[in-house]
């Protein structure tokens, strides 16, 4: 096999449609357009149009809200964390912070704060100190003989 003998498989390849190039392309004068009306013309662009008849988007009720200024929290669950620990990623002897999990490659980011969730088993005694956590997930550490701690950030204690 010698590079001038590689070529692309039959199918593979598809010229592309030069269009407005004289009669005999097939695709001359009009370009394949049409005679008049707006989708021959240049700049027009028809996505929700219907011919003035109201558009089937406008059409549906809108419902919901999406509030601006919610909070975005990392979310993780309790079985990630002692994996992790059985691991030796992350410290169990000392707290478990938000800055541990982030150094351990458990969480890329804060964002608003970092949630843990009730999701697996904890075997080992932990110390969690975070900015949330669901109550099943507070119970379950708390089974395990450890301790999860929620720390009020504030901009929480200034709503209040």
């Amino acid at each position: 096999m010698k590079l001038h003998e590689l070529s692309d498989n039959d199918g593979a390849t598809k010229k592309r449609k030069r269009v407005g190039r004289g009669p005999g392309s097939g695709t001359g004068k009009m370009g394949g357009r049409g005679i008049k009306g707006q989708k021959s013309r240049s700049g027009v662009a028809i996505k929700g149009y219907e011919g003035g008849q109201m558009p089937l988007y406008q059409r549906l009720p809108k419902r919901g809200f999406n509030k601006p200024n919610r909070k975005a929290y990392a979310v993780v669950n309790l079985g990630l964390i002692q994996k992790f620990v059985d691991a030796g990623k992350i410290d169990a002897s000392a707290a478990i912070t938000e800055d541990a999990l982030i150094a351990s490659g458990l969480v890329r980011r804060k964002k608003d704060g970092i949630r843990v969730l009730a999701k697996g088993d904890v075997t080992g005694k932990l110390n969690i100190e975070v900015t949330g956590a669901s109550k099943s997930a507070i119970e379950a550490v708390s089974k395990a003989g450890g301790s999860l701690t929620v720390t009020a950030s504030v901009a929480e204690t200034s709503e209040a």
